[in-house]
């Protein structure tokens, strides 16, 4: 490992898992499948080439770990091996590969630290093959809902059924719940997913938050009439009503720091070419690293869209349908994290995730840290998604020196 590039033997493993995927552009690599089971594979390997004891917990979550000293506390590093589909090689599965790439380099440069570190490859944060994510961090965490292995995929098959097959017992989830007494905290490498750091001419940043989210319906009624024949002063028009309330919302949004809105979803009734539109619905999802943006952002929102159905005439109903609150990284973490990023690779910046990642499931159980690494374009969850060899190869830089720092302060 001391004469290897990391960057490049980064590229190397993350080429090779690619395979282990569905046929088809991109990768798809979903939980519980023969695809997870060749990935398993590969990364048991690389655990074991970086003097890890390997096993698999009940959620399959594939665990590397090495020993500290008697009663030493344990570093959980990490992040999921699956994928959307047709998505990219490296969300995810990188923050796997780059901590074992670091842990690594450290034995062979006879490094030694006073704790315990577990990388950990969660089977399932995407949600994509049932409808839950992020099973094998709320295992830990002691906040799965047992419940939800009675949900089906496309296929009917449950998620209990699922993992079954795969060799697993359900009932032994409950038993996974870890003692935070015993943990030191969890840092997730991850693919920022966004422009900022390219933007920047950086390779990494320290993540400060990752949003919460809330979705709202918002439905407004008119009256459909006939295009031909209704003058424009007498109509009640739905979706000219949608339209002004998906500009207001761009708007808003653009004027507050940090926030994210986002009109995704569009339905029109009766949605023919000859007829004024008498009903609107359309999703808003709003995205925030703090709540209280958030909430305001929502409450904001909802107003509007009575202002613009009161003036048009309209009816409307707004629901929120689903919230989630943010999480914020853990300072002390994210302190070091930052400093040994300023003294391997140099400058760096803080930035917010509007992505969710398995760090917000963690932090129900201790604190949290994330590095991102910088990807061209901002593209993620799409087969172009790329992060350099260089940008990796620093991350791993990174990673050892945040382990040096962290075995001098717990030593001091």
């Amino acid at each position: 490992m001391a004469d290897i590039d990391p960057g490049r033997e980064a590229a190397r493993r993350l080429d090779r898992i690619a395979q282990a995927s569905e046929a088809g552009a991109g990768v798809t690599r979903l939980p519980f499948t023969a695809q997870h089971r060749a990935a398993v594979e590969l990364i048991s390997t690389w655990m074991q080439d970086a003097g890890l004891a390997v096993r698999m917990d009940a959620a399959g979550t594939l665990i590397g770990r090495q020993e500290g000293p008697d009663g030493a506390a344990t570093l959980l590093m990490g992040s999921h091996q699956d994928s959307v589909r047709n998505g990219g090689a490296f969300d995810g599965i990188m923050g796997v590969i780059l901590p074992l790439l670091a842990l690594e380099s450290l034995r062979d440069m006879g490094v030694s630290l006073p704790f315990a570190v577990e990388v950990l490859a969660f089977a399932d944060e995407e949600g994509v093959r049932f409808p839950t994510a992020l099973m094998g961090p709320r295992t830990l965490a002691g906040t799965f809902d047992m419940s939800a292995l009675d949900l089906r995929d496309a296929n009917g098959t449950s998620l209990g059924q699922a993992m079954r097959e795969y060799g697993l017992d359900p009932t032994d989830l409950p038993g996974l719940r870890r003692d935070p007494r015993t943990l030191l905290g969890y840092v997730e490498t991850h693919i920022e997913q966004g422009p900022v750091l390219q933007h920047e001419g950086l390779p990494v940043g320290i993540v400060t938050a990752i949003c919460g989210i809330e979705r709202h319906i918002v439905t407004l009624t008119g009256q459909a009439a006939h295009a031909g024949t209704t003058p424009m002063s007498l109509r009640r028009d739905a979706l000219a009503g949608a339209a002004e309330l998906v500009l207001a919302v761009e708007s808003h949004a653009a004027g507050v720091p940090g926030l994210l809105a986002t009109v995704g979803q569009l339905s029109i009734e009766p949605n023919v070419v000859n007829a004024v539109p008498g009903r609107t619905s359309l999703t808003i999802e709003v995205r925030a690293p703090d709540d209280g943006t958030r909430e305001a952002a929502g409450r904001e929102i909802t107003a509007m869209a009575r202002d613009i159905a009161t003036r048009r005439q309209l009816a409307v109903v707004s629901e929120r349908t689903y919230a989630q609150p943010a999480t914020r990284c853990d300072p002390d973490l994210s302190d070091r994290l930052e400093k040994a990023a300023r003294r391997a690779v140099g400058q760096t910046v803080r930035l917010a995730s509007g992505a969710t990642h398995d760090a917000s499931a963690m932090a129900d159980l201790c604190p949290v840290a994330m590095l991102f690494v910088a990807c061209r374009d901002g593209v993620s969850h799409n087969p172009r998604e790329h992060a350099s060899a260089s940008a990796m190869g620093q991350a791993v830089l990174v990673l050892k020196e945040f382990l040096r720092q962290t075995a001098a302060d717990l030593s001091s």
